[in-house]
């Protein structure tokens, strides 16, 4: 068998799909480029969640993310939650395909409530961390379809007594980040922001005001990363999880965070 050589223009690179379509006719057949077209038009039409935070401090965790949901270049959703409660002592973010990340969100949570009342007692944080990554690795079928899901775990571990963060890529491949993660369309800018700022043993006041102002930069050069809607009066969602547990900051508090930030920077340009 011969392999098939590409001139410079028509080479489809790294893509594995890309090859199979320039040399399975089979393939082609089964798959006409009206079909193809169809399926990217559908695809683009599906709700995405973008910029997502976690940052470890003192006492724990803070956990944010931004409220847009984007359908290739419009807004579908100004208002939708990517940050929620997977059981008392930990917390997930979702960015990508919204419907199937939220869905996800909710089984883990079943799974998490129905492990702790048959065994008596809830999964370790890693235990928690692990259980996730079996589900998106179970999702990764659908990923290669471009309903990829990728989300971001944070919790307190009562065995350590600090807060840990873990992220995952599309395959359920599980890291544990030391102080900081990001995730989704905005996620360099934000990351940036946290990297020059972070310190070692924050203060939760110190982290919510680099989680906000890494939310609020990563919206200013992304466009699918919704920032603060002082009109709508909607704000990111921002929470901490620690000893005491899980708990979201109000929406009152979050909108003073930001306000304050605006100023500060509007300040700083003057």
């Amino acid at each position: 068998m011969n392999l098939p050589l590409f001139t410079p223009g028509a080479d489809p690179g790294p893509s594995f799909m890309g090859l199979i379509e320039k040399t399975g006719p089979s393939f082609n057949q089964l798959r006409p480029a009206a079909a193809m077209e169809t399926e990217r038009n559908v695809l683009s039409g599906i709700p995405h969640g973008t910029t997502i935070i976690a940052v470890r401090y003192a006492a724990g965790v803070v956990i944010a993310g931004d409220r847009r949901a984007t359908e290739g270049v419009s807004i579908a959703h100004r208002s939708i939650e990517k940050v929620f409660p997977a059981d008392k002592f930990s917390a997930v973010a979702i960015a990508g395909a919204a419907g199937p990340a939220i869905e996800m969100v909710k089984l883990f949570q079943t799974q998490l409530e129905h492990y702790e009342k048959v065994e008596g007692a809830s999964l370790s944080l890693e235990g928690k961390a692990n259980q996730l990554s079996q589900m998106v690795r179970s999702h990764f079928p659908l990923a290669l379809q471009g309903l990829a899901i990728i989300p971001l775990f944070a919790g307190y571990d009562n065995k350590r007594q600090a807060g840990r963060i873990f992220s995952y890529d599309v395959t359920g491949g599980k890291y544990e980040e030391t102080e900081f993660h990001t995730t989704g369309s905005g996620s360099r800018s934000a990351r940036t922001t946290i990297k020059l700022g972070y310190k070692e043993g924050f203060a939760l006041e110190d982290a919510v005001r680099l989680a906000i102002k890494a939310l609020y930069e990563a919206a200013d050069d992304d466009a699918a990363t919704g920032g603060p809607d002082l009109i709508r009066d909607i704000f990111p969602i921002v929470a901490k999880v620690d000893a005491e547990g899980y708990s979201a900051f109000p929406q009152d508090s979050v909108r003073s965070y930001f306000t304050d930030l605006i100023s500060h920077i509007g300040n700083n340009d003057g």
